[in-house]
C-alpha cells in the first residue's frame, strides 16, 4: 500500500469549507485502510461516521518540501454493497487567509486547499481522488475558517446526509485535479492532536451588556464547544483571550497585535433554530482562559476544548511544597498547550514554531511526555527551513520570515540540542542521523560569521527583567556555538565521520576565544551577569580548574541577590542547573521558589496556571520558555540523570538531591525499557530514599555527601 502517484483534487469554487463526496460499491467486508493528506487540514468521514478523533490534521510542514499523509484502519466503518466517503478541507497553514506580520499569508506553497486519498479494501486499491469519481460544493455550513482569526458557521446552510448513502448531490460540482502541494509525501508518524480534556467553566458572569463571561480557571489552548437554542439567524459570538478589562469584557489587544486582518481568537456560529443546537469549529485554535460570548440566543452550556498533541505523560513529580507543585503543574500544562502538532511559543498571539523556545523547554518535555517522535517530525520541518547556506530561522515552518531577526546560535541549537537530548532519553538515533550534514552546514554558515571565533547574532539573553544587565550577546552566541559544535562532534564520533576531530579543533577555539575575552579570573565572566557565569558552567566552556570558584562566585551572587531571577531565557536554564551540578542544589531551588518580582513563583501569585513570556506578564501568558524548572526536577530533586554512554537509560545512576524546604520529593519517570521511581523524605535530620528501575537495567543511587 503506497502514496505515490496519487492525484490530489480541491475544489473550483470560491466559498467557505469544501465538502467533497464519492461513492463506491463493496462486494464482501475485508480489511480496509485509508492514506490520506489534506491540506490546510481535513476531516475524514465514512458512511456518515467521522474517522477516528484527531483533530487539524495533518500537522503542518513546509508543504513544498514535505507532506504529511495519514493512514486509517477503516475496515469498521465499510458495509456490503454501497459505501460513501467524505471529506471536509480548512485552510489551516496551508491557505492562511488572514494578513499576519510572519507573510503566512505570502507563503511559497500558498493554493486552494487540496486533498489526496487512496484506499485500499483487501490489499487493492479500490477508490483513489480523481476528477471523475468525486464531486464538492462550497456552500456548506463552514463560510470561514483561519488559523489566527477563527471559525463561522451557519447552521441554516448544513447538508444533513452530505457523507452518506442517497444523499442528493445533483448539485455539487466535479472537483479539480490540482497541482500537488510540492513537497516529499511521507508518513505522519507523530501522534496527532486531539481534544484531551474537557474543562466546565468556573464562574459564568453576565455583564451590564449582556455579553457572558466564561472563567475556565486556567489558561489552555483549544475552543469552546456551546449548546444553544434560539430562533433561526441569530448568532452567537465567541472572543477568546487571557486577560480581561477592567470594565470584563475579554482583553485581546496583546494577543491579536501581530494579525493584520480580520479579528483575531474570534468564533462565530448563526443558529438554525428548532430546538437545542451544539456547535464547536473545527479548523482553528485558540489560547484562552476566558471566553466572551455575545449572543441573544439563550446559552444553555458552554465547555472549553483542551487541545494539543496526544501523547502520552510518561513521567511526574511531586513534592511536599504546594506552590512548588503548582509551578510544576503549570509548567506541563504550558508545555502541553504549547504542542498543537508541533511546538509552539503560545497558542493565540503567533502559534509559531519558535526554535529557542522548544530546544530550551525539549529536556522537560521528554521528562514528562513521550515527545520524541513529534519533536523528530518537528526537526524534519526546521531542517527543511534550511537555506543552503546553512542559515536556519527563528521559526519552524517558515513562510520566508525570521532568517535575518528572532534566530541566532541560541535559537538555531535546536538543531543540535533536541537530537542529543532525544538520543540521551530514548536511544533513537534518527534525529542526528538525518539531520548531521544539515548540522554541519550550519556550523559552516556560523563560522563565516565569527570575528576570531566569537559570533554575534542572535537575540541573547531574550526577556531579561532588565536589558541593561543582560549578559553580552556575543558571550551567551558564542556559548551556544561551542555546544553545538561539541555536539556536531559527538554525533561524528557516533557515526564514525572523519570530520570529528576538526569538530573537536573548532569548538576548542570557541571555548578559548571565549575564555580570552570574557573571563576575569577569579571566577569572573563579563560583568558577572548570572547568565554569563551560569552560561559558563552549563556550556562546559568554564577551564575545568577555575568551575569550583566560578560556581562559589555565582552562588554568592544569587544569594546577595536574594534568589531573585537576575537573567531571561538563556539564564532560566543555564544558572540553576550550573548551581546544581556545582552542589548549589538549595541555591537553585531558592530561585525557583522565592516569591518576589521578578520570579516563577511571582506569577502564580497573580493567579498564573501556566507560565509567563516575560517576568512582568504584560505579553503572553502562555510560554514555555522558561519552562526547564520541570526537567530540573527530574534531574537534580529526583535524581534522574541520562548517560551518553547508556542512552535510553540502558543503565542508571540515580543522584537524589534532598532541600531542606522539602520533606519529601517523588518521581516517576517510563524509560523505553520500564519505570524509574525515587521517593524521598527528609525529616528530622534524616535523608531516606526508594529507588527503583525496571528489571534487568543495572542500577546505582549515588547519596549526597552529608
Amino acid at each position: 500500500m503506497d502514496f505515490n502517484h496519487v492525484k490530489w483534487i480541491g475544489s473550483g469554487v470560491t466559498g467557505g469549507a469544501p465538502h467533497f463526496r464519492a461513492e463506491f460499491q463493496l462486494s464482501a467486508l475485508s480489511p480496509a485502510v485509508l492514506l490520506i493528506s489534506g491540506v490546510g487540514f481535513y476531516e475524514l468521514y465514512l458512511n456518515g461516521r467521522r474517522v477516528g478523533d484527531q483533530v487539524l490534521d495533518p500537522i503542518v510542514t513546509v508543504y513544498d518540501r514535505r507532506v504529511r499523509f495519514v493512514r486509517h484502519d477503516v475496515t469498521e466503518y465499510l458495509k456490503p454493497g454501497l459505501n460513501t466517503v467524505g471529506v471536509i478541507l480548512g485552510t489551516g497553514w496551508f491557505n492562511c487567509p488572514a494578513k499576519d506580520v510572519w507573510n503566512f499569508d505570502h507563503a511559497t506553497w500558498l493554493d486552494k486547499c487540496k486533498f489526496a486519498l487512496k484506499l485500499y479494501i483487501g490489499g487493492e486499491l479500490r477508490l483513489t481522488t480523481s476528477a471523475r469519481s468525486w464531486l464538492c460544493t462550497a456552500s456548506g455550513p463552514i463560510t470561514f475558517d483561519s488559523l489566527r482569526n477563527g471559525e463561522y458557521y451557519d447552521a441554516r446552510l448544513e447538508l444533513p446526509g452530505w457523507c452518506e448513502n442517497g444523499f442528493d448531490a445533483s448539485g455539487w460540482e466535479s472537483p479539480l485535479e490540482l497541482a500537488p502541494p510540492g513537497g516529499i509525501l511521507e508518513e505522519q508518524t507523530s501522534p496527532p492532536c486531539k481534544v484531551m480534556r474537557r474543562i466546565e467553566p468556573v464562574t459564568l458572569t453576565k455583564l451590564p451588556d449582556g455579553a457572558i463571561i466564561a472563567d475556565f480557571g486556567v489558561n489552555l489552548t483549544g475552543w469552546c464547544r456551546i449548546r444553544v437554542r434560539g430562533r433561526a439567524g441569530q448568532a452567537v459570538e465567541l472572543r477568546y483571550g487571557e486577560r480581561l478589562f477592567a470594565d470584563g469584557h475579554v482583553d485581546k489587544e496583546h494577543i491579536g497585535k501581530f494579525v493584520l486582518s480580520g479579528e483575531n481568537q474570534f468564533d462565530r456560529y448563526i443558529l438554525k433554530g428548532g430546538g437545542a443546537e451544539e456547535w464547536a469549529p473545527r479548523f482553528t485554535f485558540h489560547g484562552f482562559q476566558y471566553c466572551q460570548i455575545d449572543t441573544d440566543a439563550e446559552l444553555e452550556a458552554v465547555t472549553a476544548e483542551f487541545v494539543y498533541t496526544s501523547f502520552a505523560q510518561i513521567g511526574s513529580v511531586e513534592s511536599s511544597a504546594a506552590e512548588f507543585n503548582q509551578l510544576l503543574q503549570a509548567t506541563g500544562e504550558t508545555y502541553r498547550g504549547n504542542f498543537v502538532g508541533i511546538p509552539s511559543d503560545c497558542p493565540h498571539r503567533e502559534k509559531n514554531g519558535w526554535t529557542g523556545d522548544t530546544q530550551l523547554a525539549c529536556e522537560t518535555g521528554l521528562c514528562c511526555f513521550d515527545a520524541a517522535t513529534s519533536l523528530e517530525q518537528w526537526l524534519d520541518t526546521l531542517a527543511d527551513c534550511q537555506r543552503p547556506s546553512g542559515q536556519l530561522p527563528g521559526i519552524a515552518p517558515t513562510s520566508g520570515w525570521g532568517y535575518n531577526w528572532g534566530s541566532g546560535p541560541a535559537w538555531d541549537a535546536a538543531l543540535f540540542v533536541i537530537p542529543e537530548t532525544i538520543y540521551l532519553y530514548t536511544g533513537r538515533r534518527r534525529a542526528f542521523e538525518t539531520h548531521f550534514g544539515a548540522m554541519l552546514r550550519y556550523l559552516d554558515y556560523a563560522f563565516d560569521r565569527a570575528t576570531d571565533d566569537l559570533v554575534c547574532f542572535g537575540l541573547g539573553d531574550w526577556n531579561h527583567v532588565d536589558p541593561a544587565r543582560m549578559a553580552p550577546a556575543e558571550l551567551t552566541d558564542s556559548f551556544y556555538l561551542y555546544c553545538c559544535t561539541r555536539l556536531a562532534a559527538k554525533f561524528a564520533r557516533r557515526l564514525n565521520r572523519p570530520v570529528a576531530a576538526e569538530l573537536e579543533a573548532r569548538a576548542a577555539r570557541v571555548r578559548d576565544a571565549v575564555n580570552r575575552r570574557y573571563y576575569n579570573g577569579d571566577g569572573s565572566y563579563a560583568h558577572d551577569e548570572m547568565t554569563s557565569l551560569g552560561g559558563a558552567l552549563f556550556h562546559g566552556v568554564a577551564p575545568e580548574t577555575e568551575r569550583a570558584v566560578i560556581a562559589a562566585r555565582l552562588d554568592r551572587i544569587v544569594r546577595e541577590h536574594r534568589y531573585i531571577p537576575d537573567f531571561g531565557i538563556l539564564g532560566s536554564k543555564a544558572v540553576p542547573r550550573a548551581l546544581a551540578d556545582a552542589g548549589y542544589v538549595e541555591t537553585a531551588y531558592r530561585m525557583f521558589t522565592q516569591p518576589e518580582y521578578p520570579g516563577w513563583i511571582h506569577w502564580l501569585r497573580q493567579g498564573a496556571t501556566t507560565l509567563w513570556g516575560n517576568w512582568h506578564g504584560e505579553a503572553s501568558r502562555n510560554h514555555i520558555m522558561f519552562g526547564d524548572v520541570a526537567a530540573w526536577s527530574f534531574r537534580y530533586l529526583g535524581g534522574l540523570a541520562p548517560d551518553e554512554d547508556a542512552p535510553g537509560f540502558s543503565k542508571v545512576t540515580l543522584r537524589p538531591n534532598p532541600v531542606p524546604q522539602l520533606e519529601f520529593f517523588n518521581m516517576c519517570h517510563e524509560t523505553p525499557r520500564g519505570r524509574i521511581e525515587v521517593r524521598w523524605t527528609n525529616r528530622d535530620g534524616e535523608f531516606r530514599v526508594d529507588a527503583k528501575a525496571p528489571e534487568g537495567v543495572e542500577c546505582k543511587l549515588e547519596l549526597p555527601e552529608k
